[in-house]
């Protein structure tokens, strides 16, 4: 089992900054993708950004130019800056992970428990 968790949501402008993080713990032999979503009330969950053991990087159109993932393999850690940010932005969010628990495991994802963020004046 992996237990993801993630701080950095809360309050902020339009226009303002926020960092979310999740550090993924537990049976890790490697992290293949690295991954947030987000879902604001009444919608379904949305791709925002992944990002690959090798540092490929995915971005939803929405977020593109505003938003930057990365990650730390070393911590098993995953980063989202957020920048610029819009009221629409505003929604859980919830990092994932695809890791392998062994050389020989097959891939399972895993879900953090979320963080609020919200952009509003």
């Amino acid at each position: 089992q992996v237990q993801l968790v993630e701080s950095g949501g809360g309050l902020v402008q339009p226009g303002g900054s926020l960092r979310l993080s999740c550090a993924a713990s537990g049976s890790i032999f490697s992290i293949n993708v690295m991954g947030w979503y987000r879902q604001a009330p009444g919608k379904q969950r949305e791709l925002v950004a992944t990002i690959t053991s090798g540092g490929t990087t995915n971005y939803a159109d929405s977020v593109k130019g505003r938003f930057t993932i990365s990650r730390d393999n070393a911590k098993n850690t995953e980063y989202l800056q957020m920048n610029s940010l819009k009221p629409e932005d505003t929604a859980v969010y919830y990092c994932n992970v695809v890791s392998r628990a062994k050389s020989w495991s097959r891939p399972a994802s895993y879900w953090g428990q979320g963080t609020q963020v919200t952009v509003s004046s």
